[in-house]
């Protein structure tokens, strides 16, 4: 079994302190299914920590900091400091890691939120299909400790041949995350949103399909691998990306986000990016890489090398687990347990150890 454990909500919307050791090595995140229960885990370096203490956010006044931190190398083993001063945690945490009189980068974290397909209807597959986006919304309102950001994976909207319909789907779906609180979201498109006409109606509703932005200390990638009908990214966007990570160092804290997978699923169900090898070629030379998806509506975990890919769960239908079935359709409505497989994700970044935890939240905010 990983080290994995349920979350407990804490006064902020984020899970209270729970503390796990982890006994096996780094190895393939286990997939727990595309239905499963919330449950948090935390990587390092794109890799399991093994056989180390971690912790989740505790939430105290006055504190910013973790509650229970882990402090390695004093004294020759670990120590866990709690109800610590701000100043005096800081001081010691960043005396423990070298960091002293040095410039820090803050943790942050921000919210995932995924195939929300907008104007969908298939009332055997999801009968409040016109309210689960709005439900969303008023989850990630509910946390009391709003997310630095959000950022939407894809598939905003239910594809349509209808040109008219696709923008007015854009407009409907525009208006009603219009209504988050978090200060800043970001979007990108899904092949529903632009692979019939390569994003020209996204484009005028949300901007460009492929960007950069940095938020303290992280450096994100917006990878379009949907507007062009063959599923890839394309040589020009390639080179986009080389010349970007050049200015980066080996060393730099790299999140990608993209819709497709960009290794190979599942290929007959066009669960993958025809060029995505390339693309993991060229992320391989940096250390610190991190790939957030969506596009599969489901949780699932896996390593290319050192490089973690993390789908989301969608917010209209979940779809069966690769290979499964014989042929990928939506998982029908299960009155008993409503919006089972639909969710959205918390994502908290550790930045100075490259570490990321990920909770998973139903559309219930548990």
């Amino acid at each position: 079994m990983l080290g994995l454990h349920s979350p407990q909500t804490g006064r902020k919307g984020r899970s209270t302190s729970v503390a796990s050791l982890l006994l096996h090595p780094p190895q393939l995140i286990e997939d727990r299914g595309n239905i499963s229960e919330a449950k948090p885990v935390w990587l390092h370096e794109g890799h399991l920590e093994s056989q180390l203490w971690f912790v989740r956010r505790t939430q105290m006044s006055e504190m910013d900091r973790r509650g229970f931190i882990k402090l390695a190398g004093l004294g020759g083993g670990i120590v866990f400091a709690s109800s610590l001063g701000l100043n005096t945690l800081g001081s010691v945490l960043d005396y423990a890691n070298g960091y002293a009189g040095k410039k820090v980068e803050k943790d942050f974290y921000f919210v995932q939120l995924s195939d929300t397909h907008w104007g969908f209807s298939g009332p055997k597959v999801n009968p409040d299909a016109e309210g689960t986006l709005k439900k969303a919304v008023q989850v990630v309102n509910s946390l009391e400790e709003q997310p630095d950001f959000i950022v939407f994976t894809g598939d905003l909207t239910h594809t349509t041949d209808d040109v008219q319909v696709r923008k007015d789907r854009m407009a409907q779906f525009k208006d009603i995350v219009g209504q988050l609180k978090a200060p800043t979201v970001h979007f990108m498109a899904g092949e529903h949103d632009a692979s019939l006409d390569r994003g020209d109606a996204y484009q005028q509703f949300f901007g460009k399909l492929n960007y950069t932005f940095d938020h303290k200390g992280v450096h994100f990638i917006v990878l379009d691998n949907v507007s062009d009908p063959g599923a890839i990214v394309g040589e020009a966007q390639l080179n986009w990306l080389k010349a970007d990570l050049q200015q980066q160092k080996p060393e730099a804290r790299i999140v990608v986000l993209t819709h497709r997978p960009l290794f190979d699923l599942y290929p007959d169900w066009d669960w993958a990016t025809r060029d995505g090898a390339a693309v993991i070629d060229t992320l391989m030379p940096h250390k610190n890489v991190t790939v957030f998806y969506g596009h599969i509506h489901q949780e699932h975990h896996q390593m290319t090398g050192h490089i973690a890919h993390h789908s989301a769960k969608s917010l209209m239908f979940p779809l069966p687990a690769p290979g499964s079935v014989p042929k990928k359709a939506p998982i029908p409505w299960d009155a008993s347990a409503p919006y089972k497989g639909l969710g959205l994700r918390n994502i908290e970044a550790e930045v100075r150890q490259a570490k990321y935890g990920i909770t998973e939240l139903n559309l219930n905010g548990g």
